[in-house]
């Protein structure tokens, strides 16, 4: 390919999220020309991608991205409340108003190699242009996750994936098994207890958090006391960071803290392990749903145990509250059913994604396919990642920590911006 007779430009940002848009934003603002190309519409994910009664888990004062933040430029009069679907998107749609980001929608990057003359060639659906630098900003959600048992499963179990789902009457009648208890698979359990329909939960090992603890959210007081300035090179446990599934808890109803005890000894939801494998009718689970349970627990009391730290360290005065206990323990472990025999008539997969950067043909990943960088800088020159989780804090592939890794990534591409015209006046 003469990739020398194609249009140039010199930052391509790959996805039109808020983190890809937070990018072009910083960029902007220091002169640097960049194009965002986005394969739907800008903030698809959020307008798409999530179920009616979404919202969000940690508060809206959280919502800091680049030069409008929720409560100042937004406008926001509920920082510790939780936005809805609807009301997320809007804050987006305000955010690319104020600066009106070059961004090229439905069209799809395909393909990203080096360039013979340094940059990079990018081949989209709608052409091909050349480039100094790359900035991925596709996120980690591409491909969803269902094991290749699901394909047992007798056909007239209808089966659905998170990413599909938007309320319980897409589903037929009967009882629901949701495989998964991070943040979605426990707020889609509360979309059907609240419909009246029977729930059965294969419970994974999610740990779980503290909603309000001792007069406050429990993401105020960690915030507080800098556990979400800490970075991935600073965290204790790097490995673990990295892998661990997200906490859950809820914001709906103004934020709640969800105890799967409870919700089995007040709602009937039906507990179960890990799911391991599945035949016709017949679905079976590891004997791991006291272990998870006991997990998720202690997750829940490490993070009191540290918010009590930091009250004591400070001297604050802050109301007590009593001691956790366990209000219900699996008396022993079912590991088979038969769902027929349940009446379970439908399954929602909610245990995840894998990246897809089959696109990116660019030698920066590991041997498991994961991409290598330091805070989003890879080896490769002028190439970037952004809006992954711990790029370098917690809040890295959240809204908080959006501003703080797009004006760095900015200062980086300024940088070598400047390098490499340098070098060509030479």
């Amino acid at each position: 390919m003469n990739d020398t007779a194609h249009p140039h430009i010199p930052v391509v940002i790959v996805g039109g999220g808020q983190a890809g848009l937070s990018v072009a934003y910083n960029l902007g603002k220091k002169n640097i020309e960049s194009v965002v190309f986005e394969r739907h519409e800008k903030f698809h994910s959020w307008r798409v991608n999530r179920w009616d009664s979404f919202c969000l888990v940690t508060p809206n004062w959280q919502c800091r991205l680049p030069g409008f933040h929720y409560d100042k430029q937004f406008g926001g009069t509920d920082p510790h409340g939780f936005m809805l679907r609807n009301e997320i998107v809007d804050y987006l749609d305000a955010f690319a108003s104020t600066f009106s980001p070059n961004i090229v929608e439905n069209v799809e990057v395909t393909r990203v190699s080096p360039r013979t003359l340094g940059g990079y060639v990018v081949e989209t659906s709608a052409g091909v242009w050349t480039c100094d630098q790359v900035v991925v900003a596709t996120g980690g959600y591409d491909n969803p996750i269902e094991p290749a048992y699901a394909k047992r499963l007798d056909p007239s179990i209808m089966q659905m994936h998170s990413v599909s789902y938007r309320n319980p009457d897409q589903l037929p009648n009967g009882a629901t098994l949701i495989v998964g208890t991070g943040q979605s698979g426990v707020q889609i359990m509360e979309d059907f207890v609240r419909a009246g329909r029977k729930v059965h939960l294969a419970v994974g090992p999610a740990p779980r958090s503290p909603r309000k603890y001792r007069g406050r959210d429990a993401t105020d007081w960690l915030y507080d006391a800098g556990h979400y300035a800490v970075t991935i090179a600073e965290h204790p446990d790097p490995v673990k960071a990295l892998t661990q599934t997200n906490h859950y808890m809820s914001g709906r109803d103004g934020g709640k803290e969800i105890d799967l005890r409870r919700w089995h000894l007040e709602n009937g939801v039906s507990l179960y392990g890990s799911l391991s494998d599945m035949d016709g009718s017949r679905i079976e689970f590891l004997p791991d749903l006291k272990k998870n349970l006991d997990d998720a627990d202690a997750s829940y009391v490490r993070i009191c145990e540290q918010i009590d730290a930091y009250i004591e360290r400070q001297g604050i005065d802050a109301p007590s509250t009593q001691p956790f206990e366990k209000v219900w323990e699996p008396e022993s472990e079912v590991t088979e059913i038969d769902a027929a025999e349940l009446g379970i008539t439908s399954v929602i997969w909610a245990i995840g994604f894998r990246a897809n950067y089959s696109w990116l043909e660019v030698d920066v990943f590991d041997e498991k396919g994961r991409p290598v960088f330091d805070r989003g800088v890879t080896a490769a020159p002028g190439l970037y990642f952004i809006g992954l989780g711990w790029l370098n804090t917690w809040g890295s592939g959240r809204f908080l920590g959006i501003e703080e890794d797009s004006v760095y990534l900015a200062e980086i591409i300024e940088r070598n911006a400047n390098t490499d015209a340098v070098a060509a006046a030479e």
